[in-house]
């Protein structure tokens, strides 16, 4: 099964699919206010038309595309393409204005394909592993892991855990419209036809990440732009073997945060490149150097962010529980071929899953060579303007959503979570637990019902299963702990 599955993907059309997906990624991943989770969200209908492998093999591609690419502009225009690049700006920055650019990015790029490559392995050999645990798992295990994953993005995503957990309400509410799984109540339907079958992932997806950032982008008033871009010349990799052995134990320790922050659902590398930079420095022997110019900063990020992938990967293919927002997306192009992510994936389509992780390991060193080869073009890019990007872009999102199922239903509801997705980022409002609500709210509400049917309506079973028992307790802890750290907050605010 493992051989066929590799065997799977050593074809023309899926090395092709790949390539693109990569070279889109970067695209999208470089260019500040695109990020990667649009790219995925605008390229998931063209994965309609192809077989399941090479749909997924192009998500995976412009996942690690696009979340490498981000340090391009991160480090030539102190700009972060992506959220999970945010702390490479910090030492990539200072390092592109002393003419350090070139060593910069031979850095970034090179410890971005090793963090990738760490958190490959670590999904080869926990994910199968991982999947033969969760075959024991019952409607009271995934209800209390799912309200789990829920509680902890709610805590962890926002500076306000009132504004996380109403954005989390407010998803599990969106996912709630149509007829209901069990019972077949119909519920907030309005009387539209359309509706009975509630909104569908894809356009929620762009809408809320593709439609909002044009939005965003156009309040603000679309100008000429004219970018200072940083001459990149570079030779060999930018760094010398001596540094490489320095700085192994923090490209290991952050590859193990990624890895582990990845995990936990909607979290991800926008987390991950903040929390290694944060105990890269806390580590160094030389903090001070940290913030001015140095390679330590750089490797902990773009190591952490890279391997958070993978990470986030495991809860998605073993569970069915998107580890972020791009995975979310994924799941999106998994049920449109009719794939049902979760333990049986890996007994009923294994040659399937581990093409998946032959087409990571292969997209992987893609973008090593794109990035290396591509740079200067890649550069180039992020010099056009937005005015020109912003309504080619909105053109895909409305093709786009019509061409999943033909339907306008979709076309006005990418627009109609636009507007509400604008409205929430501008009140700051955190969008993450918006899609984890919507996507984990079924999950825990058919749960919640079949085990209350089989508890003859005593919720108070749950807690007979030691793993239910766990992370219910641990949802009461992460709730408590935030709630807390919340009134701390406030009470500082007011002394100040």
């Amino acid at each position: 099964m493992v051989i066929e599955g590799m065997l799977s993907i050593l074809t023309p059309s899926t090395f092709s699919v790949m390539f693109l997906g990569v070279v889109i990624g970067i695209i999208f991943g470089s260019i500040p206010g695109l990020t990667s989770t649009m790219g995925v969200a605008l390229c998931l209908p063209l994965t309609f038309g192809m077989s399941p492998l090479n749909g997924i093999a192009l998500l995976i591609a412009l996942y690690v595309g696009g979340t490498s690419g981000g340090l391009i502009s991160a480090i030539l225009l102190k700009i972060p393409g992506t959220p999970s690049s945010v702390a490479t700006t910090f030492d990539g920055g200072p390092m592109a204005d002393r003419g350090e650019a070139s060593k910069a990015l031979g850095v970034g790029i090179f410890y971005s394909f090793l963090g990738t490559i760490f958190s490959i392995a670590a999904l080869w050999f926990i994910a199968p592993s991982l999947a033969k645990i969760a075959l024991k798992f019952g409607p009271y295990e995934y209800f209390a892991i799912c309200l789990f994953a829920l509680t902890t993005i709610v805590g962890m995503v926002g500076d306000n855990i009132l504004k996380g957990l109403s954005s989390a309400l407010l998803g599990i509410t969106f996912s709630l419209a149509g007829i209901a799984s069990i019972g077949g109540a119909a519920r907030f339907t309005f009387g539209i036809d359309d509706m009975e079958n509630g909104f569908a992932l894809l356009p929620v997806l762009i809408g809320l990440f593709a439609v909002s950032e044009i939005f965003t982008i156009a309040a603000t008033g679309l100008k000429k732009e004219k970018n200072n871009i940083v001459d990149c010349k570079m030779k060999g990799f930018g760094f010398s073997f001596k540094e490489f052995k320095e700085q192994f134990v923090n490209m290991l320790r952050s590859a193990i945060l990624g890895v582990g922050i990845g995990i936990l659902p909607g979290i991800g590398g926008a987390t991950s490149n903040i929390v290694a930079y944060s105990v890269a420095k806390q580590q160094s022997k030389h903090p001070e150097k940290f913030g001015t110019g140095c390679i330590d900063g750089i490797i902990a990020c773009e190591t952490s962010n890279n391997a958070s992938i993978g990470g986030a990967l495991i809860p998605l293919l073993t569970l069915g529980i998107p580890g972020d927002t791009v995975t979310a997306m994924i799941l999106g192009g998994l049920t449109l071929h009719g794939i049902q992510p979760g333990p049986l994936l890996f007994k009923t389509s294994g040659v399937l899953v581990y093409g998946i992780f032959t087409a990571f390991l292969v997209s992987t060193f893609i973008m090593l060579i794109v990035e290396y080869g591509g740079l200067r073009v890649f550069v180039k890019i992020l010099s056009v303007p937005k005015y020109i990007l912003l309504p080619i872009i909105m053109i895909f999102c409305i093709v786009g959503t019509f061409g999943t199922n033909h339907r306008i239903f979709d076309v006005w509801t990418a627009l109609i979570f636009g507007v509400i997705g604008y409205f929430l980022s501008r009140n700051k409002f955190p969008q993450a637990p918006i899609i984890l609500g919507f996507v984990l709210g079924p999950i825990i509400e058919e749960n919640l019902l079949r085990g209350m049917q089989y508890s003859s309506n005593n919720f108070f079973i749950f807690f007979t299963s030691p793993i239910a028992a766990v992370f219910l307790v641990l949802t009461v802890i992460v709730f408590i702990y935030s709630l807390f750290k919340e009134i701390m907050k406030s009470k500082n605010v007011r002394k100040s």
